[in-house]
């Protein structure tokens, strides 16, 4: 959308104009030619969609009025075979010239062709430039859907040096085959914030990311399985600072019980908690329970014991320990269906929004759903996986007491 392209200081007339103007090529450009002379400036500049072509009068008006980028704060690039390298090594050169208050900068290598590789050598230098160039730079997201993109990322990582006081967050996104280049964030000693997605997570352990000491949000998403080990050190120092912790992937954790037995001592501020998936266990109730500070907790737990009373008997303890400072549930797995009642009718925390599947066994859950609204008086969202799918009379019957909702309208992430 054009008002994610060119945001800035300007006429309310003029961001009306460009919300309507959407994918008109060339209504858009004449737009953006007034609005460059306009004397404005940009906040924000998102091209993250494919752009085909630039003009050059629009680069020759760019480069004459260098404030237009002067205030420019967040910038999204995404470098794909169809924006023209010719295009992107003009436009970082300007930025480069222009701007040093870049606080987000996100690059994005997707779908690329033979139509980069022989640019690579004026591309990445350019890139190098505009990160050593910034006074601020607070957050850094380098995604990659090709490891054929940036060949030798060496340098593209090294600039991070320039930036090693200001860098709260790093983004590393489907980057497997960076390797040492990584330990140069070991010298950002303010970073707060790291997420490793969809990568290798040997990452962890042939770079030194591991040693990082200041972190207070960990996120880690990978395919097929976490590797505790690959992690516990990363927590360990992190210790009492660390806030909020994430760990997802398609088949668990492997060395789970390292991986519990590591956060109970070290980890004791966590105030949210996403494991997608883990297994239901004592040693699972036992770590939530000393999380006196959780406020968010979310569980994906796909395995369980094998009889029911004992089942029964766990759902029960985590229902007793939950901590009081919760306030955000969201419990997914198929033994919901048949025995959220037990949790509700035994839980006692002021909880403000709980997610689950579905009801399930619909008499028991819906009476336990009712009398925990009016026991407890504080739950204000009920979000269904399948609320589509839910029956008109029960949410009628429900909503008397609570607002049921679609989960993704009030989950909470990390």
């Amino acid at each position: 959308m054009a008002s994610k392209t060119l945001m800035g200081d300007m006429p309310e007339l003029m961001e009306n104009i460009l919300n309507n103007l959407n994918k008109e090529i060339y209504s858009l450009r004449s737009c953006a030619l007034l609005f460059v002379e306009s004397g404005a400036t940009l906040y924000e500049l998102d091209l993250l969609n494919p752009i085909y072509e630039i003009a050059p009068d629009i680069f020759n008006l760019l480069e004459q009025n260098g404030q237009f980028f002067s205030r420019l704060q967040n910038l999204s690039l995404c470098l794909t075979s169809q924006f023209r390298i010719n295009n992107v090594t003009t436009l970082l050169k300007i930025l480069a010239k222009n701007t040093t208050k870049i606080r987000t900068l996100q690059l994005d290598a997707l779908q690329l062709d033979e139509f980069y590789f022989g640019h690579e050598p004026q591309l990445i230098p350019t890139i190098v430039y505009l990160i050593k160039s910034q006074e601020q730079l607070r957050k850094f997201h380098l995604f990659e859907d090709d490891d054929r993109m940036f060949a030798k990322p060496h340098s593209i990582i090294a600039a991070l040096e320039y930036q090693k006081q200001s860098l709260r967050e790093i983004i590393i996104d489907k980057c497997d085959y960076y390797r040492a280049e990584f330990d140069v964030l070991m010298n950002c000693r303010n970073l707060e914030i790291l997420r490793i997605i969809n990568c290798d997570l040997k990452i962890l352990k042939t770079t030194s990311l591991h040693k990082i000491k200041t972190l207070k949000t960990l996120e880690i998403i990978v395919n097929p399985v976490i590797d505790a080990p690959y992690i516990v050190e990363i927590l360990k120092n992190s210790g009492i600072l660390l806030q909020r912790l994430k760990l997802e992937s398609n088949k668990g954790i492997w060395e789970e019980s390292l991986l519990l037995k590591t956060i109970k001592p070290f980890c004791p501020n966590i105030i949210y908690l996403n494991f997608s998936p883990i297994n239901f266990s004592t040693q699972l109730i036992e770590l939530i329970g000393n999380l006196h500070q959780l406020q968010f907790l979310t569980l994906l737990c796909t395995r369980y014991c094998t009889f029911e009373k004992e089942f029964k008997l766990l759902i029960i303890q985590l229902a007793k320990i939950l901590p009081l400072k919760l306030q955000y549930l969201e419990l997914r797995g198929p033994w919901l269906n048949y025995y959220i009642y037990i949790l509700l009718n035994n839980c006692n925390v002021p909880l403000k929004k709980l997610l689950i599947n579905h009801l399930g066994n619909e008499e028991n859950n819906i009476e336990a759903l009712i009398e925990f609204c009016i026991r407890i008086k504080t739950l204000n969202y009920v979000g269904l996986g399948n609320y589509s799918y839910l029956d008109r009379n029960i949410k009628k019957e429900v909503e008397k007491y609570v607002a049921l909702v679609p989960c993704e309208r009030i989950i909470v992430d990390c």
